[in-house]
């Protein structure tokens, strides 16, 4: 009798307090919210350069993309077909005026070499080609990265399809990875 009585008051005085308006619940300060929010930049950059790398990730990225559907040309460097090589070299030398390497194979070895859990959108990414006899023959920009599990899309000159979007979970490109690298920027 007591628990039923207890109910009844309680839902009375919540009934009283939604017919006046009052609330018990704290006031909402959007304000505190938005500065919360805006305090977890540092979970996903951690770089010193954080204006700097955006800008030049996002710059690389515009570029690339401004090509999207160009044909695959062997040899090609650019701007209206590209090979492999030729379009990241391209996209770089416009956004950074810095040479990467002339092939793949050139690119993989003058760049630095970095784990797939620190790739970031513009890393080089390598895989082999069929006729490079397991080594390095084929490149592109990462473009997009899951950060759990370290997955990307890749922009790249696809000998069959031209420029093209991507991904790293792909089986054809999954079996083919050999690895990743970051454009060495300062001389």
């Amino acid at each position: 009798m007591k628990k039923i009585f207890l109910c009844a008051l309680l839902m009375m005085l919540s009934a009283a307090d939604m017919a006046t308006g009052k609330s018990n619940a704290p006031l909402y300060d959007k304000e505190e919210e938005e500065e919360e929010i805006g305090n977890f930049d540092f979970l996903y950059y951690d770089s010193d350069n954080y204006d700097t790398d955006y800008i030049l990730a996002e710059n690389l990225m515009n570029e690339a993309f401004s090509h999207l559907g160009a044909r695959y040309r062997s040899g090609s460097k650019g701007p209206n077909a590209f090979d492999c090589s030729g379009f990241t070299s391209y996209v770089y030398k416009q956004c950074t005026n810095v040479f990467i390497g002339a092939s793949s194979r050139d690119q993989y070895a003058r760049n630095i070499p970095i784990k797939r859990s620190e790739v970031q959108t513009g890393d080089l990414v390598f895989f082999t080609s069929p006729h490079s006899g397991g080594k390095v023959g084929h490149v592109g920009i990462v473009v997009d990265v899951d950060p759990l599990t370290h997955n990307f899309s890749f922009i790249h000159a696809s000998s069959y399809n031209g420029v093209k979007l991507s991904q790293s979970t792909e089986a054809n490109y999954t079996r083919r990875y050999i690895g990743l690298r970051r454009v060495k920027l300062e001389p």
